[in-house]
Order: C-alpha cells, then structure tokens, then sequence
C-alpha cells in the first residue's frame, strides 16, 4: 500500500490575534509615544502566547512522496531497451494495483510477483544474453498476469457480487499462487547456465585436487598396540 507520512499544521490564530492587537491600537488608541509602542508590544506578545497555549497544532496525514528514480540510460541494444521500458511499466502497475486491490492476500502475490519481476529484469539487464530466456514471459505470461489483475481490480471496485464478478474473481484468487510459482521458475531458470558452470568448475577442481594429492582424503594412522595388546585406530 502507498505510504503516508504525518505533517504537523501549525495553527495561525496566535498571528492573527498578535497582528490584531496592532490594528486596534492604531484605529482607536494612539502610538505617538514610545510607551504606547512599549504596551502595543506587550499586549501583542501575551495574546500570540494565549492563543499559542489555547490553539493546538493539527497533524494532517500527506502521501509521502518517493524520491526521484535516475533516468535509464540507453543501451544500444533495442532489445534490451525495451525490455527495460515494459519492465518499469509493469512494476509500476503492480504497484498501483497492490493500492488498488483492498483484499490482502491478492495484494501479498502482487508484492511477491512485484519483487520477483524485478529481480528477472535486474538478471537480464546484468546479463543481456539471456534476453531469449524470457521472450514468452515478457509476450505473454507478465501481460496476461497484469491483465488478470486489471479484471479483479475493476470488478472489486464494482462493489457487488453477481454470479459473474464473484466467480471471476474467484477464479483470478485461485490462480495467483500458480503464478507466482511460475515466476519464480521463471527466475530460478536464468541461473540455469551458472549452475552448469559452477558445477563444471567444481568437478573439475576436485579431480585436480585429488591427482595432485591435495583433496583432503581421509588418512588413517597405522594401528599400533596397547601394553593390555588393544587396538587403538586414530583416524585424521
């Protein structure tokens, strides 16, 4: 949900009352001397700290506002730039439709697919070869999702429960945890190509380890014996 931040709005009485002071005394008494000055002074600041004491502040509830985002920079590869582009649009959706959508478990997967999204596009823009990985979630699965959100959001709004909007919107509830599996997947596949790699990597390690006699292997000292003629094995 959006984040609000409380401002305190202090309460003009006392100034107006403070300047009020000086008006009457210029309209009915006179400030020819210094101690009509001294006492227009006097009354001015006792009614400013009355009303000051008397009048409270009222603390108003304001939207905070987000700071500013840095402007992406281009690319060079089309491709990637407009993934980036539809990225922003969708996380930005889903943000306004976590505002939007009053039922808290619709709006906890749209958080969870909010933050796994951007994980996805982070991936790829890090890593802009596996751009093919996600061409079908970019084209169908991430629009199609939104699209669903989009129909229970206007639907909720609707305010009743016709067989129609109540079994859409059961439909849309019951497929959301399917979704956000999905995207998971989704995310969990790009690291397809590192896991092979490191996998690799650490076979190949241990093979050099062990032909250059340094993987650690289990030794066992050689047996000797007791005076009572026990055994003792001491394994390292």
């Amino acid at each position: 949900m959006a984040s609000t931040e409380k401002k305190v709005q202090k309460s003009v009485a006392p100034y107006y009352g403070a300047a009020a002071v000086w008006v009457l005394f210029a309209l009915f008494l006179s400030l020819y001397r210094a101690s009509d000055f001294l006492l227009a002074a006097g009354l001015s600041l006792g009614v400013f700290l009355l009303l000051r004491a008397v009048c409270t502040d009222k603390a108003v509830e304001a939207e905070a506002s987000a700071p500013p985002k840095p402007q992406e920079q281009p690319s060079g590869n089309p491709e990637l730039d407009k993934m980036v582009r539809d990225g922003q649009l969708a996380i930005s959706e889903m943000k306004r439709l976590d505002d939007a959508i009053k039922d808290e478990t619709i709006s906890g997967h749209i958080r969870r697919l909010e933050a796994v999204s951007q994980k996805i596009f982070d991936q790829v823009r890090a890593d802009p070869a596996k751009l093919p990985q996600i061409r079908k979630f970019m084209d169908y699965y991430l629009p199609t999702t939104l699209k669903l959100l989009n129909a229970y959001d206007r639907m909720d709004a609707a305010g009743v429960s016709g067989e129609n909007i109540s079994g859409t919107k059961e439909k849309v509830e019951n497929i959301m945890g399917t979704i956000v599996s999905a995207f998971e997947k989704q995310l969990d596949g790009l690291f397809g190509a590192d896991a092979m790699d490191i996998s690799t990597d650490i076979s190949v390690l241990e093979s050099m380890l062990s032909r250059e006699g340094l993987a650690g292997e289990k030794l066992e000292a050689e047996t000797t014996k007791n005076a009572d003629g026990t055994d003792i094995r001491l394994d390292l």
